[in-house]
């Protein structure tokens, strides 16, 4: 096997991991959706690995959390958390190390379209399903105003990190 590929698969385990435990810390601590601790290690992967991999952190994180600590809720709150984290860990990688875009402007386009995608997946929950969930328009409104701490830790924390970790060549 490829060194780069063993280097790529380990560091998606261990993305997967901490997007497991954070939020379990968070929600002990107190109310984890506010500080949308799952987002960090997604993004952060996005950031550090190429687009496969990225994509499957983005998508095995929420999925694996669901299975094994019951948040998210499989449904309806699932569908829609695979949609938005596969969204940042997709967006980061392609903008960011694809494209080679700012990591500011790679972080900020990239939150946008994770939302977009989130409301998206609520439209179709909500019209197609017997999900009970508030129109579109007001759930992204709510989980952005929610989450207006988590996303500020976001843009405080991951452009640092990142810019740090690659000076050192780490990503």
């Amino acid at each position: 096997m490829h060194k780069n590929t063993i280097r790529q698969i380990t560091l998606a385990g261990l993305f997967i991991a901490i997007g497991l435990i954070l939020p379990m810390a968070f929600h002990v601590l107190g109310p984890g959706t506010t500080f949308l601790p799952m987002h960090i290690p997604v993004l952060m992967a996005g950031f550090s690995l190429g687009l496969p991999m990225a994509l499957l952190v983005g998508i095995l994180t929420p999925i694996l959390s669901s299975l094994l600590t019951g948040m998210p809720l499989i449904f309806p709150v699932l569908p829609f958390m695979i949609l938005e984290l596969g969204t940042y860990a997709l967006g980061t990688s392609f903008l960011y190390r694809t494209l080679k875009w700012n990591v500011y402007v790679s972080l900020l386009v990239t939150m946008v379209l994770g939302r977009i995608a989130a409301m998206s997946a609520v439209w179709v929950l909500v019209n197609y399903t017997t999900a009970k969930l508030p129109n579109p328009w007001v759930f992204i409104t709510g989980a952005i105003t929610a989450g207006v701490p988590g996303i500020f830790i976001q843009l405080i924390l991951i452009p640092p990190i990142v810019i740090m970790l690659r000076k050192r060549n780490l990503i």
